[in-house]
């Protein structure tokens, strides 16, 4: 059994979706507008004693793959088809937006969500501005239909806190040159070092999904304003589509401790300064605390499949507009284009030719 929960309008019952333009979700067929406090008060007094009025239970079905659940939309009965991973997404048919929310409860509830504010609307203007300016793209990569197909999504990260402390010892030197009529002097001087301190390190931020796709997708458009994310509500995923971790903070620990380790000893490298050369004989890190936070971030994207089955992709992040991509090239074009410069070039040498 899984939970699909959509949030109702309070008014007339419509479902609800979050707009980044003002932070606040929105009833398209009432056009009332409400806070994330409206809308849980609204739940919390309305609720029923025995079960969750805004919460429906369906039955999942597995199909005939081991990568897919099927679920039924609590607003029309037609199946929604997800991966495992999926937490929020909308009906293909009544475009119902929905929250699996059995999937983002327990051990798997997030910490932090930072809300989208950048709208659809913007978003596609942006892509479309950001599409022109490459000029070998295929047509049909920015067409009406592919358009259709941008996407918010909230893509599951491990954040994290970390207070290290660090030693570093070497050796220093100090070479200093001069010239006393025909004789050159040279002296240098040998110091040992010895650095100690502590480092705040924060708003490391590691992926916390598997699909290879979405990785890169993701962090092309780092880093994003961590401090402005909020607690978490089920609400700030209506309208969007989410996805859950599927890796854990403990299949990260050695990387993790690694990139602390390494911006720690970078810290205590650039407070020696003023010698002619380093030369480091020991260092020493150790994560005295650690604070790991789960948190979906947001990202617009469009992926795109040419004609052999290869993806490409455009990826916006949610809250700065940092854009990344993998592009397609159109042969065609590039031929065109390429033709193009080759006639002038004839051209030129004809008429260069011609006066000669």
């Amino acid at each position: 059994m899984a939970d699909v929960l959509t949030h109702h309008c309070p008014n007339c019952g419509g479902p609800l979706t979050f707009n980044p333009s003002d932070q606040k979700f929105h009833c398209d067929y009432c056009l009332s507008i409400f806070t994330v406090e409206d809308i849980e008060k609204f739940e919390a007094k309305n609720a029923d004693p025995t079960a969750d009025a805004q919460t429906e239970t369906v039955s999942s079905e597995k199909t005939g793959s081991d990568d897919v659940d099927l679920f039924l939309c609590p607003s029309c009965g037609a199946q929604i088809v997800t991966d495992h991973t999926t937490a929020a997404t909308y009906c293909y048919f009544c475009h119902n937006p929905v929250v699996l929310s059995g999937r983002l409860t327990g051990e798997f509830l997030p910490n932090k969500v930072l809300p989208f504010k950048i709208d659809r609307k913007k978003a596609v203007a942006d892509f479309l501005a950001w599409t022109q300016k490459k000029r070998f793209i295929p047509k049909d990569f920015f067409n009406e239909q592919q358009i259709e197909k941008m996407t918010g999504v909230y893509f599951p990260y491990w954040v994290v806190d970390a207070e290290t402390d660090g030693n570093l010892t070497g050796k220093g030197t100090s070479l200093r040159v001069w010239i006393v009529g025909e004789i050159e002097y040279t002296e240098t001087k040998v110091y040992q070092i010895f650095r100690k301190g502590k480092a705040k390190i924060q708003h490391l931020t590691k992926n916390a999904l598997k699909k290879n796709l979405q990785q890169k997708m993701v962090e092309g458009v780092q880093p994003f304003p961590i401090d402005q994310a909020v607690d978490f509500h089920t609400e700030y995923l209506s309208g969007f589509q989410a996805e859950k971790r599927d890796i854990e903070i403990k299949d990260l620990a050695e990387q993790i401790d690694h990139e602390l380790t390494e911006y720690t000893e970078d810290l205590l490298r650039d407070t020696v300064s003023g010698y002619t050369t380093f030369t480091p004989s020991s260092q020493s890190v150790d994560v005295e605390k650690q604070d790991n936070h789960y948190m979906l971030l947001p990202v617009w994207l469009v992926t795109y499949q040419d004609a052999s089955n290869k993806t490409y992709y455009y990826a916006m992040n949610g809250q700065t507009g940092k854009v990344s991509g993998i592009l397609p090239i159109s042969n065609k074009r590039l031929g065109l284009f390429s033709g193009g410069i080759f006639a002038v070039i004839m051209i030129i040498a004809m008429i260069v030719g011609y006066f000669l």
